[in-house]
């Protein structure tokens, strides 16, 4: 059996462009891309905190050290500049693979700094 789990994600990153006029995607810092573990092209699932949106979209890369978060195309109509989103990627692995993964989570502040990383989330309390 094949399950589906959260791969990585940019937790809170901001967005700093809203580009309709550009090839459909999301452009993300080189450098974030490669803390959390995205790949150019790679599909994400971007959720926006600000209005709710919830979106899917593929990774282009931005300039290394630039902290831009860029949402290109029709996708520019769900968010806007300075909307903090959560931007996740999903992969698919056997149960014994999913037994041994750890997600690679990346916490951004407004300025898309990195706060902070971890591979577990804590237990949410009641």
């Amino acid at each position: 059996m094949q399950l589906t789990l959260l791969k990585c994600k940019l937790h809170r990153a901001c967005v700093t462009h809203a580009e309709l006029d550009y090839e459909g995607s999301c452009a993300i810092d080189e450098d974030l891309m490669r803390l959390a573990g995205i790949r150019e092209f790679e599909q994400l699932h971007i959720y926006n905190l600000a209005n709710g949106e919830r979106f899917t979209t593929y990774a282009i890369r931005a300039e290394a050290g630039s902290r831009v978060i860029s949402i290109n195309g029709a996708a520019a109509h769900k968010a806007q500049p300075t909307d903090r989103v959560i931007i996740c990627c999903y992969a698919a692995m056997t149960e014994q693979e999913a037994a041994l993964f750890k997600p690679s989570l990346v916490y951004c502040n407004e300025h898309n700094q990195v706060t902070g990383t971890s591979d577990a989330i804590p237990a949410q309390a009641a």
